[in-house]
């Protein structure tokens, strides 16, 4: 922890860097929906959003000071995550669901 006032200083520093990079970043997602891309623009917009909340993790919630096991759980929390929404877009094309749709 921060004990003397230069300490302090020096996080303080820290925490607006990362409160103007998260500033500018918000701002490149917004210019971002108004650029016209072959495709969607919605990957570069994730990609952003996950920049932005890794930042904040690893800087506001002091994730750069865990150990590497934060990191695992942290790494098959986004797998499980993804693991069901892919389940989901498997429901969508379900032969069974689909034909008692008709």
């Amino acid at each position: 922890m921060a004990d003397t006032p230069e300490e302090i200083k020096k996080h303080l520093k820290l925490y607006w860097k990362v409160g103007y990079a998260l500033l500018f970043c918000t701002v490149l997602t917004v210019g971002v929906t108004y650029i016209p891309v072959i495709g969607d623009n919605i990957w570069l917009g994730l990609g952003i959003a996950a920049f932005k909340a890794s930042l904040v993790a690893y800087i506001f919630m002091h994730l750069n000071h865990e150990k590497s096991i934060i990191y695992k759980v942290l790494l098959y929390s986004v797998f499980f995550a993804i693991a069901l929404l892919f389940l989901t877009l498997l429901a969508l094309y379900d032969p069974i669901i689909s034909e008692f749709n008709r």
